[in-house]
């Protein structure tokens, strides 16, 4: 579903502020994967999450995403295919529009059709705006016609998270989706992300600060440092790893220990 090829970005070139952000950084996804990635500050988690959905090009290499080159294709091209939530859960939706005109934002940006942002959104749509909405379990079905900005930021980035999957994407980028949510709300959100990943069989990469859902998430890991992949695991030995595993992986492959607070106390 997802072919990365040597990639690299460096941002400010020739200059002071020089930063190679992602080095020569290749990634192959199945259909059907549910990556979770780790690393600390800077080692260019969002940055390849920017690069896939088309925020700059990269220098060097190509992205393909269900056998397309969206190399040079442009960021609202892509985002048709593309589904992302942020970790500031007001990023992903219009604070003064209603729920349903959110969703029907969402809804019409999917469309094929070219006249499609032009369209009505009819009875049934409505009906399955709240067929959807009832499915996160948190009352958001009898407010429709509430504005956004009124709702908590769990309720906003579950908004979001439905806004993104509804119509399935072929690939799902989370961006710390919970680190700014309270931990009750935090797990909610991160429920109705593994049930609507797995009901829809979406192609999945998220990052995370937590060294357990890195493990216990999806089927495959990524560590990441200095724009690049240091260990990619999957299968019986993901399974049998500890968090003490993975810290050694870490050292191993970036030779350094991880010293990010934020990681190893979570």
């Amino acid at each position: 579903m997802l072919e990365i090829s040597h990639i690299s970005k460096t941002f400010n070139p020739g200059t002071v502020n020089e930063k190679k952000a992602l080095s020569d950084l290749s990634l192959h996804l199945e259909q059907g994967d549910f990556v979770t990635i780790v690393g600390s500050n800077g080692a260019g988690k969002s940055t390849l999450f920017n690069a896939i959905a088309g925020a700059f090009y990269v220098d060097e290499g190509s992205i393909l995403l269900g056998g397309e080159d969206i190399t040079f294709k442009p960021e609202y091209k892509r985002s048709r295919e593309l589904g992302r939530l942020f970790q500031d859960p007001m990023r992903g939706t219009a604070p003064h529009m209603t729920i349903g005109e959110n969703l029907a934002l969402a809804y019409l940006r999917t469309a094929k059709n070219q006249h499609a942002y032009f369209s009505r959104i009819s009875k049934k749509d409505l009906a399955f705006f709240q067929d959807q909405l009832a499915k996160l379990d948190m009352g958001l079905e009898d407010r429709m016609k509430q504005p956004v900005g009124l709702l908590s930021g769990g309720q906003r980035q579950a908004l979001t998270l439905l806004m993104s999957t509804m119509v399935p994407p072929k690939l799902l980028l989370l961006d710390e989706h919970t680190a700014a949510l309270d931990p009750a709300t935090a797990e909610k959100v991160l429920k109705i992300t593994r049930e609507v990943v797995a009901e829809h069989h979406i192609t999945t990469l998220m990052v995370t600060h937590n060294m357990h859902q890195a493990l216990e998430l999806g089927n495959r890991t990524l560590m990441m440092d200095n724009g690049r992949i240091i260990l990619d695991v999957q299968g019986e030995k993901r399974a049998d790893m500890t968090v003490n595993d993975l810290l050694e992986q870490f050292r191993a492959g970036a030779g350094k220990n991880l010293d990010n607070d934020r990681i190893l106390l979570s």
